[in-house]
């Protein structure tokens, strides 16, 4: 590495300043309550008779409150005289098996005692159906064996397609409860058909499943609950386009563009389903999705310690260190890349030392016209982006949005003084 130090060595690092991003934010001061007010004006709980085994889906995302949000589903599922129970909806997470699902549930809180339900979990399905190309579509067995069914889940934008349903209900459907199968399935004609075949799989699962509703749950751009609705099953066609557009219109965004360079200090699947989300640093790994930031370079500094390894993402970066390579636990990320088929997630970004020479390695090649004046932005993780750091070359800038608030005099940019060599 001598002679990459000395390539590096006279590239300036910029001082930065400490800003904090104010957005729009409804929120729902009372979680638990607001689960209960939208089950009871959806008016579904009818569907469910005395002595039903209602199976209830729930995902692997960071879903704010996702605990009370099951929790009190349970809690509504056993008023209305069903028995209730918890199986995991997360297509191949948790390494394709049954043991690691939960595991995956227990790290977001969803546990036996706290929801006050059994957990099933298995990576058997059902085939359901097909759609005319082919395209078979499965089912959970323990939720195809179920009275009946309830999904969970955020709608968001998708991290690598668009069309009028996203992520969200309909998806937790077909992929989410399709366990590792079904996740390969509804990737295998690739994201370029995913926005229809989403609906078409979703359509057939809802005629040949006892799925009674669906709650979902918009996020403001703090990561917090701001609107949960129930939804009967047959609605969602109807309602789910509708909301997506009111969770695009609630999301958060990095206030400047275009970046010279993105810092970003970690990502991890707890983060997004993309380690980073590229709603976020505009950086995607399919042509079939859009939006954010025109960033020149990216540099991963981390992995989130609840990513477990799983670097899913990390071929988004530019830079990264030799601590995240060792960091990665590889074939997770590519169990990941193999069922969804988008492999640019898992491919090796150029791997510095550290965090100061991938960061410097970044600036040298992006191209600014003076390396002493580059638009950096460093941010904890896409899910954190309230409070940030901004190069000085930024400041004039942030000082004429109403939206930015500066906390603080330029500093020299910290770095981990672990060294790997």
């Amino acid at each position: 590495m001598t002679i990459i130090k000395e390539l590096l060595r006279d590239v300036p690092l910029p001082r930065m300043v400490k800003v904090r991003q104010k957005f729009n934010a409804p929120e729902i001061e009372n979680v638990a309550e607001a689960v209960h007010e939208a089950i009871n004006r959806a008016g579904v709980l009818d569907r469910i008779l005395p002595g039903d085994r209602v199976a209830i889906a729930v995902g692997s995302r960071g879903v704010a409150d996702i605990p009370v949000l099951v929790r009190e589903t349970v809690r509504a599922v056993r008023r209305a005289g069903g028995s209730p129970f918890i199986v995991p909806a997360m297509g191949s997470h948790g390494g394709a098996t049954a043991e690691g699902q939960i595991d995956v549930l227990a790290q977001l809180g969803v546990t036996e005692a706290a929801t006050g339900a059994p957990i099933l979990a298995t990576m058997e399905v059902e085939e359901i159906g097909r759609l005319k190309n082919g395209l078979p579509i499965y089912i959970d067995k323990f939720a195809y064996e179920a009275d009946k069914v309830v999904v969970i889940n955020r709608i968001k934008p998708h991290t690598a397609f668009r069309g009028q349903v996203e992520s969200g209900l309909m998806k937790m459907i077909t992929i989410g409860l399709g366990k590792q199968k079904g996740a390969e399935a509804a990737h295998a004609f690739s994201f370029k058909y995913m926005a229809e075949h989403v609906v078409e799989m979703a359509k057939v699962a809802i005629q040949r499943v006892p799925i009674i509703f669906g709650l979902g749950t918009l996020e403001n751009a703090y990561d917090r609950p701001a609107k949960i609705v129930a939804i009967p099953a047959e609605e969602m066609i109807h309602q789910e386009p509708e909301l997506l557009l009111q969770a695009k219109s609630l999301m958060p965004r990095i206030m400047f563009d275009p970046i010279d360079v993105l810092v970003v200090n970690e990502i991890g699947k707890d983060i997004s389903g993309d380690g980073m989300d590229p709603n976020i640093t505009g950086r995607y790994a399919t042509p079939y999705a859009s939006g954010g930031p025109q960033v020149s370079r990216i540099v991963v500094l981390g992995l989130t310690q609840k990513t477990h390894g799983n670097a899913n993402g990390i071929g988004m970066a530019d830079m990264t260190t030799q601590k995240v390579m060792d960091d990665m636990i590889l074939e997770k990320g590519y169990a990941n890349a193999l069922t969804s088929t988008v492999i640019q997630v898992v491919k090796l970004p150029m791997i510095l030392e550290n965090e100061e020479l991938a960061v410097k390695a970044a600036i040298k090649t992006c191209n600014a016209f003076d390396l002493s004046k580059t638009r950096v932005v460093r941010i904890k993780n896409t899910l954190d982006i309230k409070e940030i750091w901004i190069s000085e070359a930024l400041v004039d800038e942030a000082r004429q949005k109403q939206e930015i608030e500066i906390l603080s005099e330029p500093a020299e940019m910290k770095f981990s003084s672990e060294k790997v060599y």
